[in-house]
């Protein structure tokens, strides 16, 4: 690479830099923020409640009567004969006795009927559908809220990788640097002679490698504000960590949380889910229960064949002659829905068995993850405490292998082994903060405590 490519190289790394700097981070409890308002999942699962709140006014009308208005006026013929059969629901209505004698003549006759039948009591029934009905609303409730929880712990992972990342970026830079100041003394040294051409071929080839390893990182960071931006609606050129972070996360001492499983989102939901089906057990032993039922009906009818059997003309039959009404109070009640109660509400059971045994199941999971969490912070809180004597040791090696090179007293091999060290030492003390910021976030998760911590940042 020519002289004028490796100083565009580095005004463009400077021209990187100089941007992220000028840019005003975004703090993790902005990112939150508007990751509550914007995320389209939060969208759709907010949607959801509604249509179970518009079901449960549904639910709560079930209890109306059904009052029909029916007219209808008619032509034909009035010439019964006797004998019984079931209606199909469409064999024709004819009132008249017997004829001893077939007549055909053409008859007009009209009647309007106003019908009620109201199911006023049911034992129980319609109450049972409106728990049920705001059971389903408690269970979108909460399914809801698990899913911001669950979105929540998504941003948070990613904002703490971000983080990590820009780390990970700035350190290959400077190892860029580094590279490019070696090879420039490389450059002087093999100009007077006292190092071989061979050295710049090796210093070149590793400059390359630290060149595409920042090439790869600035993907990986730009891969993880693409998510952020899909559920934030921010622009993803924006989002950039608050490093200063980590260090107040490091300094502030934490110990267990202690999960909160009284108001946990992941523990609320299952809740709901076993109390749903248990309200959906009562619904059955309710919805098979007799039903006493108010009938009533009130009519009248025209007709122009009179009482004398007399055939009038057609106009004669339109009005109503005779009006009628009918009110009475029934029970009905099916023998076989004993059987169908006792089948449905044992499969009822078994579900409602199946829930609990989820509820059980996160209860045990959640113990497990913050024990596992808290366990990987003490760890990584250890290797934090280490890596400073690593990264000093490291760095004072570097320099002083640089300096013998300088002077001609050791090879190009042994100075890009010490650089590598320190390559190493640097990246590894950015992992070990990642780790133990992951994992005191992922114990604050677990417990449900991320606004504990949240508060103690600046």
């Amino acid at each position: 690479m020519s002289n004028i490519n490796k100083s565009l190289f580095v005004v463009f790394l400077l021209l990187l830099s100089i941007a992220a700097n000028a840019q005003q981070p975004v703090s993790l409890k902005q990112l939150l923020i508007q990751v509550d308002k914007s995320a389209p999942t939060l969208i759709t699962d907010s949607s959801a409640i509604r249509i179970r709140q518009a079901q449960a006014a549904e639910v709560r009308n079930n209890w109306l009567p059904n009052l029909r208005l029916n007219y209808q006026a008619d032509i034909g013929t009035n010439n019964n004969v006797s004998g019984p059969y079931f209606g199909f629901g469409i064999i024709p209505s004819d009132s008249r006795g017997v004829r001893t004698e077939s007549n055909t003549t053409a008859v007009s006759a009209n009647v309007g009927v106003a019908a009620l039948d109201w199911e006023i009591y049911n034992f129980g029934a319609y109450g049972a559908q409106n728990r049920v009905a705001r059971s389903n609303i408690q269970v979108e409730q909460n399914n809801f809220a698990q899913s911001k929880f669950q979105l929540e712990a998504y941003t948070i992972n990613n904002y703490l990788l971000l983080m990590s990342l820009q780390d990970y970026v700035k350190i290959q830079a400077r190892n860029i640097q580094r590279n490019q100041e070696i090879l420039r003394s490389i450059g002087s040294l093999t100009r007077s002679g006292v190092r071989p051409g061979v050295d710049t071929s090796i210093a070149n080839a590793e400059l390359s490698k630290a060149r595409l390893n920042y090439i790869e990182l600035n993907n990986q960071l730009q891969q993880v504000q693409l998510q952020l931006a899909t559920v934030s609606g921010l622009p993803y050129q924006s989002i950039i960590a608050d490093t200063l972070v980590e260090d107040q996360l490091i300094n502030s001492p934490y110990g267990p949380l202690n999960t909160d499983t009284a108001n946990h989102p992941i523990i609320n939901y299952y809740k709901s889910l076993f109390q749903n089906s248990r309200e959906q057990e009562n619904l059955v032993k309710k919805q098979y229960n007799p039903k006493i039922m108010l009938e009533g009906a009130a009519w009248g009818r025209g007709s122009s064949v009179d009482a004398n059997d007399h055939f009038n003309s057609l106009s004669t039959g339109w009005g109503f002659q005779r009006d009628n009404y009918l009110v009475g109070l029934g029970i009905s009640y099916n023998l076989f829905d004993l059987r169908r109660r006792q089948l449905k509400l044992r499969t009822q059971k078994t579900e409602s068995d199946y829930f609990q045994n989820k509820l059980q199941e996160q209860k045990t999971l959640l113990a497990a993850n913050a024990n596992q969490a808290y366990a990987e912070m003490q760890t990584a809180r250890q290797r934090l405490a280490e890596i400073p004597n690593q990264l000093k040791a490291a760095n004072d090696g570097y320099r002083q292998k640089l300096s013998l090179y300088k002077n001609g007293l050791t090879d190009i091999i042994e100075l890009d082994a010490a650089l590598n060290i320190l390559y190493r030492a640097e990246t590894d003390y950015v992992q070990a903060k990642y780790a133990y910021t992951n994992a005191l976030f992922n114990q604050a998760i677990t417990d449900n405590k991320v606004s504990t911590i949240l508060n103690l940042l600046k």
